[in-house]
């Protein structure tokens, strides 16, 4: 009979004015088994199982909530998109009005249309002359191809090495 004291009774767990009494056996299990008779590896793999579901539902949950991140993203960058095509288009009127302007000032119109487009040439000529000097400064990544070369390397010295006979 196990005897046990009054602050183990207790529902709150309290230790005022609890009698302290000694416990005259205490329940032992086999060596290497839990109290319910599962073996200490069995926990240990239930453990893990628990584990890695636990940080499987984690990586889930999280690849959830960025896709549903990035719906969003998505959905306001077509408004972003849809601006800069209004742009865009807007800026055929601006130029317009330019070439109107030098109209005014006394220029033949077709001169006037004619020094517009060609400053407008001039001026996608510029972008496309930094759009080239940008992009011929890229370079292949140089050492993730350093790394997969050693990597076959490493993999053919120990095909090499391993016995033909397996």
């Amino acid at each position: 009979m196990v005897r046990v004291n009054s602050a183990q009774k207790s529902t709150n767990g309290s230790r005022e004015g609890a009698e302290w009494s000694s416990v005259n056996s205490i329940p032992l299990s086999e060596e290497g088994t839990a109290p319910d008779g599962q073996s200490i590896g069995a926990l240990v793999k239930d453990a893990t199982t628990h584990l890695s579901t636990l940080v499987r539902s984690e990586v889930e949950l999280a690849k959830s909530e960025i896709a549903g991140e990035v719906k969003k993203a998505l959905k306001g960058s077509v408004f972003f998109i849809l601006a800069l095509c209004v742009l865009g288009f807007s800026l055929f009127f601006l130029f317009f009005t330019a070439a109107e302007g030098l109209n005014a000032l006394g220029l033949w119109r077709w001169a006037s249309f004619g020094i517009v487009f060609l400053a407008m040439l001039l001026v996608a000529g510029l972008f496309g002359l930094l759009g080239f000097l940008k992009v011929r400064k890229l370079s292949a990544p140089k050492r993730t191809m350093a790394s997969l070369k050693e990597t076959k390397n490493i993999t053919k010295r120990r095909q090499s090495e391993e016995p033909a006979g397996g």
